[in-house]
């Protein structure tokens, strides 16, 4: 198994669509604003969230139950922005549309922008043959609101190629998360 570089990056997303958007560098400003970097990197991909946003409340008292999942435990917004509690979470979405090769392991971790700010980005491997918008996790473990910008960097993704085929990819299994669109909640 080998880390796939810039390059396989770049061919694999321009002649397969494996990443839409695509962006094939680093993007650090906006409108001649800074902004947290996105695209392609030397080993991986930056990834945005949109603008939607699934901010946990506790409002209804309820318990947070992966088998009985109850959605009115989320505040939706859309904005530019999203101030989450503190030590509380939300979920998002990558902007980007991801069609994973069947050779291939996607794994996910935070930008150290946000680490350093105490934002935890959680994130599950990509197995093979999956495809869908990824559903983001943001754990703000600081005693401070915290702020996540939309269509801004926020996570970046690693490739690792396998020297074989797998037997059954997450498409032959008919996995449930398979085509996802919008931010996920858990399914059982």
């Amino acid at each position: 198994m080998s880390i796939k570089s810039d390059k396989w990056i770049r061919r694999m997303s321009e002649q397969h669509g494996m990443i839409e958007p695509f962006e094939t560098g680093q993007v650090r400003e906006k409108d001649s604003q800074k902004i947290v970097s996105y695209g392609t990197s030397s080993y991986g991909y930056d990834v945005r969230c949109a603008d939607e946003f699934k901010i946990f409340t506790n409002i209804n008292s309820a318990i947070v139950d992966p088998k009985a999942f109850d959605e009115n435990s989320f505040v939706d917004i859309q904005s530019d922005v999203c101030i989450i509690p503190p030590n509380s979470f939300a979920l998002a979405r990558t902007v980007e549309y991801f069609r994973i090769p069947r050779s291939v392991l996607t794994v996910c971790l935070g930008k150290s922008t946000y680490a350093r700010c105490g934002i935890i980005v959680n994130v599950t491997p990509l197995e093979p043959e999956w495809e869908g918008h990824v559903t983001l996790e943001f754990s703000n473990t600081s005693p401070l609101p915290a702020k996540i910008y939309a269509n801004e960097g926020v996570a970046q993704m690693l490739f690792f190629e396998s020297d074989e085929i797998c037997e059954t990819s997450y498409k032959d299994r008919g996995g449930k998360y398979q085509g996802q669109q919008g931010v996920t909640l858990p399914k059982t």
